[in-house]
């Protein structure tokens, strides 16, 4: 039961209903004695519902909740979510306090580099379960567990639980995890429930100085530290507005875990008081700032979400302006957006031709000890090689090259 002190309450957490799914909705009513009562009202109850009563039983006892009326009512909920949901509840009702439901953790992938592909960001609400699981097969190069904009604020606790368990149990594939955390003050308590279980990258939202990057950077470095982590975790500082932007340089620099900047342009434009457009004139400088801030200290420039998501023909539009630009990669809010983006990031097979020529003209004139590399009757110029050896790299990354 709660410790001194602490008011006791009925709560609830999750969600159910004919258009819910994937989840579960916990009420705990707490009372002085007479053991769990729990209910279960379940779609799949004659096939799973005795494995989510005992579940539901160890999570309350692993609690330390004794006494309670428990109803749940379950929308096809994984273990982990199901876990997360009566955590939420319990917390919120004054009980378990300090205590965990962690649910069997995957092996972690192998750490994710510094410079990897990062073309598609697919962000997930992280309220929302049911867009979890299935997330890796839609092939972004990144997911993004989502405690920010997309989470409503009295839902917030329930996420970075959520969020949490989702880590330790879901395994991506070759997807690179992140997390998107809530502007600080907040994010600190996010950091906290998501830091332990190593995400590959975190998402800074709506940075305006490098101070701000610094304070997050070294939380994380106590909190891998008393958990034992030994991998990088890196960070991606998200300018939304018109100080982030003029900012760029210095919050780049924050931190050497920084690996890239990205930009909000919904918040940037609202910040500067003009209409996202299709085109993006209104955005031009301080995507150009920013492109060349991350590029001045040998980090990848990413681009923001393109919003409509019937639009694919402007979405292509957009991805190949933004390459073309300086950027690596964007985000995206819909699974029907990746191979779109990955298209307009990808080189096309004439430059990778040309590229390959080039490089090939510069080993051979390494190898002869020239110091002037020509192709056919053309003088090559360094900055022009080492462009050509940048696409290469990023073609063999992408799988268009063999290495």
């Amino acid at each position: 039961m709660p410790s001194t002190g602490t008011k006791v309450r009925a709560a609830e957490a999750g969600h159910y209903g004919k258009d819910i799914r994937s989840d579960l909705h916990v009420a705990i009513e707490p009372r002085e004695g007479g053991g769990l009562e729990i209910t279960l009202e379940s779609r799949v109850a004659p096939y799973y519902g005795n494995s989510i009563l005992t579940q539901t039983r160890q999570t309350l006892e692993g609690l330390g909740v004794k006494h309670a009326r428990v109803a749940v009512h379950d929308e096809g909920a994984l273990p982990f979510v199901i876990s997360a949901r009566i955590e939420t509840a319990a917390k919120r009702a004054g009980l378990a306090s300090g205590q965990k439901s962690l649910p069997d953790k995957v092996v972690l992938p192998e750490p994710s580099a510094r410079d990897r592909l990062r073309r598609s960001r697919l962000y997930l609400p992280g309220s929302e379960p049911k867009y979890f699981i299935n997330a890796s097969l839609h092939g972004p190069d990144a997911i993004i567990l989502d405690l920010e904009d997309s989470v409503h604020h009295g839902e917030k606790d329930a996420a970075r639980i959520l969020v949490r368990n989702t880590l330790r149990a879901v395994d991506f594939g070759a997807c690179e995890r992140m997390v998107r955390i809530n502007q600080l003050p907040l994010g600190l308590e996010d950091l906290v429930e998501i830091i332990p279980e190593a995400p590959d990258l975190v998402l800074i939202p709506k940075v305006e100085r490098p101070e701000q990057v610094a304070e997050i950077d070294r939380m994380i470095v106590e909190l891998k530290a008393r958990s034992g982590i030994n991998r990088p975790i890196w960070l991606m500082p998200i300018l939304e507005s018109a100080l982030g932007i003029e900012y760029a340089m210095p919050i780049a620099a924050a931190s050497p875990n920084v690996v890239a900047l990205t930009i909000g342009l919904e918040d940037y434009t609202a910040d500067m008081g003009v209409v996202k457009t299709r085109e993006g004139g209104e955005s031009l400088y301080a995507r150009t700032r920013l492109v060349n801030a991350a590029k001045a200290l040998g980090l990848q420039a990413i681009d923001s979400v393109f919003g409509d998501v019937g639009d694919l023909d402007g979405l292509r539009h957009w991805g190949e302006n933004s390459r073309a630009l300086g950027f690596e990669g964007m985000g995206c809010i819909h699974p029907s957006q990746i191979p779109v983006i990955h298209e307009a990031f990808t080189p096309s097979q004439a430059e990778i031709d040309k590229a390959q020529k080039i490089v090939a003209a510069f080993e051979d004139a390494q190898q002869r000890g020239l110091g002037v590399v020509s192709l056919g009757s053309k003088m090559i110029d360094p900055p022009v090689v080492q462009r050509a050896l940048k696409l290469v790299a990023r073609a063999k990354a992408m799988g268009k090259v063999n290495s």
